[in-house]
């Protein structure tokens, strides 16, 4: 079996071009339609920004001034493909609410 390779970006600027356009989706809060918040464990994460990548919404993002992967809760509508795609574990999931 082939060794699965793991991309590793250091900033924002490294990573890939997204093939679509964020400007609608931020009309669009979506907070409301979450069961489950995902949370991102900071001992796990290692900033690999897959997340980011694959969440259909623009709710992960780069925060300011250590340039680390966060949630931005307004826009997460709790699909949770972030939990899925995690290559280390490092997004668990809470019950809305708590």
């Amino acid at each position: 079996m082939a060794e699965e390779k793991k991309f590793v970006f250091k900033t924002v600027k490294d990573l890939p071009p997204m093939a679509m356009s964020l400007g609608t989706m931020r009309v669009n809060k979506t907070a409301s339609w979450r069961n489950l918040r995902p949370i991102i464990d900071y001992d796990k994460c290692i900033d690999c920004m897959i997340c980011w990548k694959f969440c259909p919404e623009p709710s992960i993002y780069l925060r300011e001034p250590d340039e680390r992967v966060a949630i931005d809760y307004d826009y997460c509508k709790g699909c949770l493909i972030c939990v899925e795609e995690c290559p280390v574990d490092a997004i668990y999931t809470e019950e809305e609410g708590k």
